[in-house]
């Protein structure tokens, strides 16, 4: 008989089992509709230009780098197609190879100096401006009428220099040593060394060594193509004349007038730049005299290394710095964004779940809560481990609640009338007069981390005797 029972109990419990639904929330990317974030970039404060999604930036004035681009773009095409074939047939094919060189690496220091961003130092958060502004305040002390603060500087002591850090009133902040706010691009740049038209981009911690090493294979490249020019020339004179030979390759004329002219200026500022290497200065601090000794006995540069190698090393070899501006990266929303639900269920059971939390304290006396509609549950017995199980009407709560799960176990009644189909049709729990012995003490809600909820409290000593006794039914713990 009683096997006849469980085998009937287990068909009608096969019948009663319902999937559970699933409580991962979806992610943005998964929600239909996404809201499309702004790169920073796109809301950048400073007067810059950027392509390939912020990937590239420049100043605004771009015009004279184009130039520059034309210059050496249209000088190095006439020597490749005009002066190497003849070159390369009567001296060494050596030329025109050595000259490729150059001009690849020519352009491309000039692309990765005026595309890089030079080292933009990002401006002040509000909060951040906000307190910088009240320890002013409370270094200038109290001010009364007619009082004019003193300027805005600190001074730090760099290998027992003292320099002066002064206050940047568009970026709102205190600029590093050897930062400088470049008035063109509207940004302050860390090591800042010049803004160059010609690169059409500021120079700075991040780009100097590019921008160096470009001007300085430029010098090599223009000397090596004016020097080839007119051996090209003069080898074609010998043979049919000067002016047959001028005839004969018209780009030639071309070629000398440019490089002729910008050799001068151009190996003149890598002879400058190399000097400023050697010595660990910027063009800025050499100009305005920052480590001159006119300006004092022990007034020296504390940026030095001792000697011109070491600081020739530390400039070209160092590693370079990451940009501080992220510019790629997604501006964040001002207000935070709520959390997508999965679906409708998952929050009605939450809602559900919440509000029947609020009802632990009168279960601890034994009082009755409704839950879902269905009859008194009594403080009695407690169910744990996942639920295995529950009703077909009834959808299964989240695995994240674990106070709201039962082991595979089901409460044992009184009641011979309840049993299971597709569908619970009544319930009914056992009434505290039943109660064999009463419930042992319950733990605390610190020691589950979660409320208790009224299917936790457990009585092992009724449970046993429940089993022992003549079990007339089992029925499925009612959810919300």
């Amino acid at each position: 008989m009683k096997g006849n029972m469980h085998l009937g109990v287990e068909e009608s419990i096969r019948e009663c089992q319902y999937n559970q639904i699933c409580t991962r929330n979806t992610s943005p990317m998964e929600t239909p509709h996404t809201t499309k974030f702004k790169r920073k970039w796109q809301v950048f404060p400073g007067r810059n230009k950027f392509y390939c999604n912020g990937r590239i930036m420049m100043a605004k004035q771009t015009g004279v780098f184009y130039l520059t681009m034309v210059l050496i773009l249209v000088t190095s095409g006439l020597f490749f197609a005009f002066d190497c074939p003849f070159l390369a047939s009567n001296l060494t094919p050596a030329i025109p190879a050595i000259g490729g060189v150059l001009f690849f690496f020519v352009m491309g220091m000039l692309l990765r100096a005026s595309f890089t961003d030079p080292g933009v130092l990002p401006r002040a958060t509000p909060e951040e401006a906000a307190d910088i502004e009240r320890q002013i305040d409370a270094a200038n002390g109290p001010s009364g009428p007619g009082y004019r603060p003193p300027p805005r500087t600190r001074e730090v002591v760099i290998n027992g220099q003292t320099v002066k850090l002064k206050y940047c009133f568009t970026c709102k902040m205190f600029r590093p040593p050897r930062a400088s706010h470049c008035s063109l691009c509207d940004n302050c740049v860390e090591r800042f060394d010049h803004h160059c038209p010609w690169v059409g981009n500021c120079v700075g911690r991040r780009n100097y060594r590019f921008f160096y090493l470009f001007i300085l294979s430029l010098s090599f490249l223009t000397l090596f193509i004016f020097a080839f020019v007119i051996t090209h020339v003069i080898l074609r004179s010998n043979r049919t004349g000067f002016l047959s030979a001028l005839k004969d390759s018209p780009a030639s004329v071309l070629e000398v007038v440019v490089c002729f002219f910008s050799v001068w200026s151009i190996v003149g500022l890598s002879g400058f730049h190399t000097y400023l290497i050697s010595s660990n200065q910027t063009t800025n601090e050499d100009i305005k005299g920052s480590w001159s000794s006119k300006r004092g006995k022990g007034n020296y540069n504390p940026y030095s290394y001792g000697n011109f190698l070491t600081n020739c090393c530390a400039a070209l070899c160092g590693p370079l710095p990451p940009s501080l501006i992220d510019r790629r990266g997604f501006v964040q929303p001002d207000t935070p964004q709520p959390a997508a639900q999965t679906n409708g269920t998952s929050a009605f059971l939450s809602n559900q779940v919440q509000s029947h939390m609020a009802a632990t304290n009168p279960l601890l006396h034994s009082q009755p809560v409704i839950l879902g509609g269905g009859p008194a549950l009594q403080a009695k017995t407690s169910l744990g481990g996942p639920c295995s199980t529950l009703g077909p009407s009834q959808p299964s709560l989240p695995s994240s609640i674990p106070s709201l799960s039962c082991g595979g176990e089901f409460m044992a009644l009184r009641d011979s009338e309840i049993h299971c189909h597709n569908h619970l049709h009544h319930q009914h729990f056992i009434s505290p007069e039943e109660t064999p012995s009463p419930p042992e003490v319950l733990p605390s809600a610190s020691h589950l981390g979660h409320h208790i909820h009224p299917t936790q409290l457990f009585d092992p000593v009724s449970q046993d005797s429940l089993h022992e006794d003549s079990v007339r039914g089992l029925v499925k713990l009612s959810s919300v």
